[in-house]
């Protein structure tokens, strides 16, 4: 009497956590794959940083950041003195007068030739904006293939609670089914007690794996951005198609569209422009400094009225400058100018050497992930058969209640290895397209 009152408060609280956890995750919204990568892209910090740096990149990338233009500037002068000073005559008498002057000028400096440093510049301005640009869709990349993983974790902790659901169901038949056969005398306690323990474990394993599922909405909502409190119910499957790739061809798309590789491209070229910039020192710099002066004077001396005058100049006058020497500094900065364009160069073979080594792995491990995919879709087909022959036979009474729950488990190991493999080909063919350049355009 005892074991059952006990047996039906463990059954009452599992139903409760059950009950409890199946509310928290009850959804809302559907949610496709593109829904989730467009409102992570909306709201990723990172991409909302990383674009507002291109904007800035943007505004630099402008002739007069460069120095093409002229500066001018408009401004005026005040001046208001008191003199105090002995006279021309000698007789011991001080002039005393004011002095008041306003002038008004505009002045104009331009540099007319600087050894091609402006336009050097410019081009360096538009390669900073381009590799800006391609940080920005380092970014939008990693995001999307981050939200393409969290998508596909929840559904594969769902196919994963659906399993398990499966076999707790199963449990709670073959508990229910001991029962019974006790009740009529075909069974002992012992018996009661095994299918207990079994349908027990696998409620224990079906709510935490609702706790894992769990985990990975909070996750994808971090991803994406969103709010704890909104809920979603993932209209997506978890499955995938089979590709066939050709290494050849993978291995000149990373060459060709690889993001990092394509940014250190530009890279590359920014340091070469860098030489020809320091270069530019060693050529004459011509410039102009033109403008007008408007002179407005009033003096006054005691008892003597106001006197003013005023004059109005103009000049344009030419600077030709030519750096003879300044202690080696131009010959060291074209030096290490061109000892950065060597190190840009060892990065970029640094990069291709480990980009194409990763390539290689993940194309060796997906074509081995295909393989693993198949081999569980045959084992899963065969442990739902046998599980299904199996029951039959336990309710005949040709096995016993150990060789069925050693059938369930079989299904269960089958059918999770099943789901796993599924989302292993989707991890491997992401992160293909990520390297490849092409995931972008895939999403």
């Amino acid at each position: 009497m005892k074991s059952k009152v006990l047996l039906k408060l463990k059954i009452w609280f599992l139903t409760a956590i059950a009950l409890s956890c199946g509310n928290t995750l009850m959804a809302q919204e559907g949610l496709s794959l593109g829904d989730a990568i467009a409102i992570g892209l909306e709201n990723n910090y990172e991409i909302r940083i990383s674009t507002m740096d291109l904007g800035i990149a943007e505004n630099n990338n402008a002739w007069g950041t460069a120095g093409a233009y002229p500066f001018i500037s408009i401004g005026m002068n005040q001046r208001n003195r008191f003199d105090n000073s002995p006279n021309r005559t000698g007789d011991g008498e001080r002039d005393k007068y004011f002095t008041n002057s306003l002038n008004p000028y505009i002045n104009l400096n331009w540099t007319l030739f600087d050894g091609f440093a402006v336009q050097i510049t410019k081009d360096k301005l538009e390669l900073l904006e381009k590799f800006t640009e391609g940080n920005v869709t380092l970014v939008v990349e990693n995001t999307i293939q981050s939200i393409i993983l969290a998508y596909n974790k929840v559904l594969l902790e769902q196919e994963k609670l659906d399993v398990l659901n499966e076999l707790k169901n199963l449990s709670a038949d073959r508990y229910r089914y001991q029962l019974e056969k006790k009740k009529l005398g075909a069974a002992v306690t012992y018996d009661v007690l095994q299918a207990e323990d079994a349908f027990l474990s696998d409620s224990t394993n079906f709510l935490l794996q609702k706790l894992n599922l769990k985990n990975a909405m909070l996750n994808l909502k971090l991803l994406l951005g969103e709010k704890s409190d909104v809920e979603y119910e993932l209209t997506g499957n978890l499955e995938t198609g089979l590709q066939e790739y050709s290494l050849d061809t993978l291995m000149n798309r990373m060459l060709e569209n690889n993001t990092t590789l394509t940014n250190q491209y530009i890279n590359q070229e920014i340091l070469r422009k860098e030489i020809a910039f320091q270069k530019s020192s060693l050529y004459p710099s011509l410039s102009l400094n033109a403008g007008a002066d408007h002179f407005n004077n009033r003096q006054k001396y005691r008892d003597v009225s106001a006197a003013y005058s005023n004059s109005l100049d103009y000049y344009a006058n030419f600077s030709l400058s030519f750096n003879l020497s300044n202690g080696g500094n131009v010959k060291r900065a074209i030096q290490n100018a061109r000892i950065d364009e060597i190190i840009g160069k060892l990065t970029i073979d640094q990069m291709k050497h480990g980009l194409t080594n990763q390539l290689k792995n993940y194309y060796d491990l997906y074509s081995i992930r295909k393989q693993l995919y198949r081999v569980s879709l045959v084992s899963v087909e065969s442990a739902k058969l046998n599980l299904q022959i199996s029951e039959e036979k336990f309710k005949s009474g040709a096995i016993n209640s150990f060789n069925y729950r050693d059938v369930q488990l079989i299904y269960l190991n089958a059918a999770i290895s099943k789901l796993e493999s599924i989302y292993n080909l989707i991890d491997t063919q992401t992160e293909l397209q990520r390297l490849t350049g092409g995931i972008i355009q895939a999403y």
